[in-house]
């Protein structure tokens, strides 16, 4: 669902993720102060991988909602979600993800996703994203450091 949003006083996130290899698909690796920095992290890892992002700009904001069973579920859910958005109707690439809804007891996100439509010709192409994996996923959760990580596996 698109929402409206005002350009004005726009900031982007600090860059806190990394690519490690893994056999033939490739590991997201992200984390923030809090878990659900780390999510957004995540995503936008996700996104980096398809494109370089300092060509995506803010054109447009969906809402999408993710639900899991626990807190892996809700990060692949979330992910897969994210994915959907690119690799559908409106073919958003995405520059900023934030999220509105952060809910651990009952594995709820809500999150706000702007970006423009993919164009081939304005963005690069970097390696298509076939499917999440729940493969050797791992959350780290170290509140008293305020130090949240993620690991996916992505099947490209």
């Amino acid at each position: 669902m698109e929402v409206e949003f005002s350009k004005e006083n726009f900031l982007l996130s600090e860059i806190k993720y990394e690519y490690l290899d893994h056999t033939a698909d490739v590991q997201l690796h992200a984390w923030g102060s809090s878990l659900q920095e780390a999510f957004e992290q995540c995503g936008m890892a996700m996104f980096g991988y398809m494109t370089d992002l300092d060509y995506v700009s803010i054109e447009h904001c969906f809402q999408l909602e993710a639900k899991g069973d626990d807190i892996e579920g809700l990060l692949f859910h979330f992910l897969d979600e994210l994915l959907f958005l690119f690799s559908a109707e409106p073919f958003l690439i995405c520059k900023k993800l934030e999220i509105t809804k952060f809910d651990l007891e009952n594995y709820e996100i809500e999150c706000r996703c702007y970006g423009e439509p993919f164009e081939i010709g304005k963005h690069p192409q970097g390696t298509e994203v076939k499917a999440i994996t729940y493969s050797a996923m791992q959350i780290v959760q170290e509140p008293e450091r305020s130090h949240y990580e993620v690991f996916v596996i992505i099947d490209i």
